[in-house]
C-alpha cells in the first residue's frame, strides 16, 4: 500500500479520480474520488470504497442500497493520475437507478456525413452493444422487458430457453431454411449472452478462449 500510494498523483486535496467499469460489459459506470484511506479499504475489502467531498467523509459504494461492487481489478493510468477499477455490479450503479451513471447522451452537431465516408463498423460491434443492453437489463429491471423476466426467473429459465432456442437451430438447418436459421440462431446468440451476464463471465473471456484455440492450432 505505501508503494502505491508513492506511485499515485494525489491532487491538492489528497484525492485522485476513479473511473469505475463492468468487468463484463465494459461499460463505463461512474466516476468518484478516492484519498489513501479509501483506496486502502478498496484493495483491502475487495469492494469499492470512495471519499465524499460534498460530506467529507469515506462512503462505501451499496452499503446502504445493497448494490455492491466487487473488485476485479485496479489499475493507475500511466501518469498515475486516474485510477481504473474493474467491478462486478450489483444492480444499478447510479443513485437514480440507472445502470451507468452516464446515461444522458449529447448530440453531436457534426454536418452530413456520407456514407463513403463513415469508417468501416466493426462487424462484431453489435455483439458489444448487445452486452451492455443485457448488463442495463440485469441492474435496472425494467418493468414489462422480456430480459428482466429472464433475470427475474432466474438460471433455470434461461438454460431452457437457451435449450430452446437450440433445438430450434438444429431444426431450421435441417430444414435448410436461411431465414429461419437466421432467425433461431439471433435467438440462441441473445439467450446464450443472457446467461453469461447471469453467470458473470465476460464475452470477452470467451473471445479469449477461442483466440486461445486457434493459435494452438497453428
Amino acid at each position: 500500500m505505501e508503494q502505491l500510494a508513492a506511485d499515485i498523483k494525489w491532487d491538492a486535496h489528497g484525492l485522485v479520480p476513479a473511473i469505475v467499469q463492468d468487468a463484463a460489459s465494459k461499460e463505463v459506470l461512474m466516476m468518484a474520488y478516492m484519498n489513501q484511506d479509501s483506496l486502502k479499504l478498496t484493495v483491502e475489502s475487495g469492494e469499492t470504497w470512495f471519499w465524499s467531498r460534498s460530506r467529507s467523509e469515506l462512503w462505501h459504494k451499496g452499503a446502504t442500497s445493497g448494490y455492491l461492487q466487487k473488485v476485479k481489478s485496479l489499475k493507475y493510468d500511466c501518469d498515475g493520475d486516474t485510477l481504473l477499477v474493474l467491478v462486478d455490479q450489483t444492480g444499478p450503479a447510479c443513485h437514480t437507478g440507472k445502470y451507468s451513471c452516464f446515461f444522458n447522451e449529447v448530440q453531436l452537431n457534426g454536418g452530413d456525413v456520407t456514407e463513403a465516408a463513415e469508417p468501416a463498423a466493426d462487424r462484431f460491434e453489435i455483439l458489444s452493444k448487445l452486452e451492455a443492453t443485457i448488463a442495463s437489463r440485469e441492474a435496472e429491471r425494467p418493468e414489462g422487458a422480456y430480459t428482466t423476466y429472464l433475470f427475474e426467473k432466474g438460471v433455470d429459465k434461461i438454460l431452457k430457453k437457451v435449450g430452446e432456442e437450440t433445438a430450434e437451430v438444429i431444426i431450421a438447418a435441417k430444414n435448410r431454411d436461411h431465414d429461419e436459421l437466421r432467425y433461431e440462431a439471433s435467438d440462441l446468440i441473445f439467450h446464450l449472452m443472457v446467461l453469461l451476464r447471469e453467470q458473470k463471465l465476460p464475452l470477452d473471456d470467451v473471445m479469449k478462449e477461442l483466440e486461445r484455440r486457434h493459435l494452438s492450432k497453428k
